[in-house]
């Protein structure tokens, strides 16, 4: 069969021609491509309808810390309230959206201005708690309303056999029960701030107590301060409850955490044993202030900044704050902590081990 053969005037292409107009095409379909992968506008609305808010929480943060109580209540829980920028920061990267991206990495970045204090603040156990005295503390806020007769707490105290237990929201009817149980029986010498209200208190020790008072915040209890005589020597202690700022006392909550503040830096921190419900967390700036004047957060240095305390009755959510804490001051260590569930409360409760510097003469 004879080929047609090719019209005048239409000369064959040479294979550089053909090589160029491949090369065309294929850049054409990339380009193409690209487009494809450029982020839709409704996604790029989401995302910043996401931060917004998140840069409005992180401004605050920044230039009017703690001064209103819907951001107090947020800095709370900073190490979760960003993470959507994280999440909108990945998907304005892969969808090309430059400026969205940089938006929510300017969050990210704030977040871990705020955070990484926390994060980073593990260090050793001192040298000298290896071979110093040491107590097992286990401190609740076992919550005025528990409906569990407190057999849970009982048993918890009979398993861990704490030397010293403190106590928030602990009502009379509530320490009653755990003494018929005989839960504290090995803890002969206690102090009750005998309360039918969440501003109560127990300390049982195995060791004498003594100068027991009450320090309060206008009509309410807010430290019990006592000294435990250990065979080392006296130890200061002082057990904390302050008011939750959330929904009606954020003015009493500013006020209690900038009195523990002030008492901590006139008396100063050296062997000090602070513990208790702060209802505050290193996001803030009361509580920030109180560990500035020379405490140690137990649970942060030990590396464990992830022992959320509350609230373990948000179902299904796990508790998402770390507002129950073991501070100590020179002299005194942390050298293990861990939470445990706080049966019938809203609270887990904190077990440590403190070791106590011994004192020179």
């Amino acid at each position: 069969m004879n080929e047609s053969p090719q019209p005048s005037g239409a000369p064959e292409p040479t294979r550089t021609e053909t090589a160029r107009h491949q090369a065309t095409g294929s850049r054409r379909h990339a380009g193409h491509g690209r487009k494809r992968r450029r982020l839709p506008l409704w996604l790029a609305v989401v995302g910043w309808i996401v931060l917004l808010p998140l840069a409005v929480v992180a401004l605050m943060r920044i230039v009017a810390w703690d001064s209103f109580e819907i951001f107090a209540v947020l800095n709370t829980v900073s190490v979760f309230v960003y993470l959507p920028a994280w999440v909108v920061a990945i998907v304005a990267g892969i969808g090309r959206s430059f400026v969205l991206a940089a938006a929510a990495l300017l969050i990210v970045v704030a977040q871990l201005f705020f955070v990484l204090p926390e994060f980073t603040a593990a260090q050793p156990v001192p040298g000298w708690a290896a071979t110093a005295p040491s107590l097992r503390l286990l401190d609740a806020n076992v919550y005025e309303q528990n409906g569990t007769s407190m057999s849970g707490y009982a048993s918890e105290i009979k398993s861990y056999r704490p030397e010293l237990v403190t106590m928030e929201e602990a009502t009379p009817f509530l320490v009653g029960l755990l003494q018929q149980s005989g839960a504290l029986d090995h803890l002969p010498f206690d102090y009750e701030v005998s309360r039918f209200d969440p501003r109560a208190f127990l300390v049982a020790s195995k060791y004498r107590l003594s100068g027991s008072h009450v320090v309060y915040f206008g009509d309410f209890p807010l430290i019990v301060q006592t000294t435990i005589h250990l065979p080392s020597g006296p130890q200061p202690l002082w057990v904390v409850h302050t008011t939750a700022p959330f929904p009606s006392a954020f003015g009493h909550w500013k006020g209690q955490l900038a009195l523990i503040a002030k008492l901590v830096k006139e008396r100063g921190p050296n062997r000090l044993l602070l513990v208790g419900d702060f209802n505050a967390t290193w996001g803030n700036k009361g509580f920030r202030s109180i560990l500035g004047d020379g405490m140690t957060d137990g649970a942060a240095a030990r590396g464990r900044p992830f022992e959320m305390t509350w609230s373990q009755i948000k179902h299904p959510l796990p508790p998402l704050v770390r507002i129950d804490h073991v501070l100590t001051g020179p002299g005194v260590a942390v050298t293990t902590i861990r939470t445990d569930v706080g049966p019938g409360s809203d609270h887990r409760d904190l077990m440590a081990a403190i070791a106590f510097q011994p004192q020179h003469p």
